[in-house]
């Protein structure tokens, strides 16, 4: 079947097309190494998920708490998800659960005094390892690659 004229590229177009996917790939790349670097040294280190620092980083930011509805719209994740990082978290003393008033089957999650300085520690050593990570970086071209990357970013979500 060959495609249609319209997801067809134009030969002037096709060095910028490959250009854009081979970043694109490079962008996946980078993005699952480091990601698999955080998750080894996660469980190494300190025997727990990326997934449970994301529930305690979102938690962190929002220090009020949030509804376990709120949790899976902060991290794009489905309740289900976070029912069992929730439990696990409960379990070893770093989040607890609250009754929101007027919704009996609503509770807000909110870390604990022991869950709030456990983050910190995790989140410092998370920085060291980003750091170390990206050293080949230099700070003016980490910065530029940020505004280059929230650029393209924004351009992404208005052409949605």
């Amino acid at each position: 079947m060959s495609p249609s004229p319209s997801l067809q590229i134009s030969d002037d177009a096709t060095s910028t097309s490959k250009d854009r996917l081979r970043l694109w790939l490079r962008l996946l790349t980078v993005s699952r190494t480091i990601e698999t670097q955080l998750r080894d040294n996660l469980r190494s280190e300190f025997e727990t998920t990326l997934p449970r620092f994301d529930v305690l980083a979102a938690l962190d930011r929002h220090s009020d708490g949030l509804k376990m509805s709120e949790i899976s719209v902060v991290l794009r994740v489905s309740n289900g998800n976070i029912t069992g990082i929730i439990d696990r978290l409960v379990d070893d003393g770093h989040v607890e659960r609250q009754a929101v008033p007027g919704d009996r089957r609503a509770s807000r999650v909110c870390l604990t005094a022991a869950g709030r300085t456990y983050f910190q520690y995790l989140a410092l050593a998370h920085e060291q390892w980003l750091n170390n990570l990206l050293s080949g970086v230099s700070g003016d071209e980490a910065s530029h690659m940020g505004e280059q990357l929230k650029t393209l970013l924004d351009h992404i979500s208005i052409s949605k």
